[in-house]
């Protein structure tokens, strides 16, 4: 019997660790910032030409997703919204979205600010696998 559950939890930890991705990306802040967490995908993505403006009393940021490989990478991205003290807001109303980028496809993506307290943003991009 112990045999048996041995093997179950075996397979549920193979399983799930096949599950488990890096989600690691890059990091580009409205401030001009990159942080890259990694290497590897920094090499097939770049995110550039960050840029805000304003749309009434709300901040308007955009970024640049690069493909700088030939095959087909699905990504995902989300903004970060931040006040003058620096504290995020509304980050868990934010969601990741996906998107497929093609070899060498470059896509401009953009989100208003939750509020008028928003000073300044991030825009994180990570590679997602689907299995």
């Amino acid at each position: 019997m112990k045999h048996i559950y041995t093997g179950l939890i075996l397979a549920a930890a193979l399983t799930l660790g096949a599950c488990a991705s890096n989600t690691a990306g890059i990091s580009v802040s409205s401030l001009g910032e990159t942080r890259v967490d990694s290497n590897s995908f920094a090499r097939d993505i770049a995110v550039e030409n960050v840029d805000a403006r304003r749309v009434g009393d709300l901040i308007q940021g955009s970024a640049l997703i690069v493909s700088k490989t030939s095959s087909d990478m699905r990504v995902q991205y989300k903004f970060t919204w931040y006040d003058a003290s620096g504290f995020t807001i509304e980050d868990e109303a934010t969601s990741w979205k996906s998107v497929k980028l093609h070899g060498k496809q470059q896509l401009q993506v953009s989100a208003v600010a939750p509020n008028a307290q928003v000073v300044k943003f991030d825009v994180y991009v990570r590679e997602t696998y689907s299995y």
